[in-house]
């Protein structure tokens, strides 16, 4: 439980970022702006989960989750799972 307190802002703007992401979608003309708007987010949403990610893998091998840092959306980006 413990952890999840300390990942909990991360969540949270997880969350935050989900909500507006499906708003976005849910408009039936996207103009340019909210494309763009849409855009940035998702990319968004990818450095988040992989900030939770770096954060639990950190935790994981006993070093502190507070080391991971947000990458840059040419790394999160172009991730081959």
């Amino acid at each position: 439980m413990e952890n999840q307190v300390e990942d909990q802002p991360v969540l949270n703007h997880i969350q935050h970022l989900v909500a507006e992401e499906h708003r976005l979608h849910e408009q039936r003309a996207h103009p340019k702006a909210d494309r763009k708007r849409l855009a940035k987010v998702q990319v968004e949403l990818d450095q988040c989960w992989d900030l939770l990610r770096q954060r639990r893998a950190l935790r994981d091998v006993g070093l502190d989750p507070d080391e991971a840092q947000v990458r840059p959306p040419q790394i999160v980006e172009n991730y081959e799972e």
